[in-house]
């Protein structure tokens, strides 16, 4: 028998064991969210969808899973210093799959809404 959540609905996704990565924001005004993101081996942020459009600014090189809907999911290899940029709109839970902590810092732009 299927899990179920209250009120009898199944859950969204699988439950899983990961342990959570560490979102830590260090500046949020009218303009920009900044959020630092610390992945231990094997951590996850969880299913998300950003609001708003955002910039990732990787601080160690790191592997991680992007899962996305549809059951899809795509590997990105970090790189110190090497910056890209996401619409608002995305959906996706990330997870670090290398045998090494990696961090990054995530700058929402409150001016580009999804």
């Amino acid at each position: 028998m299927g899990e179920t959540r209250l009120g009898g609905k199944p859950p969204a996704e699988p439950l899983r064991c990961r342990p959570p990565a560490t979102a830590t924001q260090q500046l949020d005004t009218e303009a920009v969210r900044v959020t630092r993101w610390d992945f231990p081996p094997g951590a996850e942020t969880g299913w998300h969808r950003h609001g708003w459009s955002y910039v990732v600014v990787p601080l160690h090189q790191g592997r991680m899973m992007l899962e996305l809907p549809g059951n899809a999911t795509a590997e990105v290899n970090l790189q110190p210093g090497i910056s890209y940029e996401r619409p608002a709109g995305t959906e996706h839970n990330v997870v670090n799959i290398g045998d090494a902590p990696f961090s990054f810092v995530e700058i929402e732009l409150k001016a580009y809404p999804g």
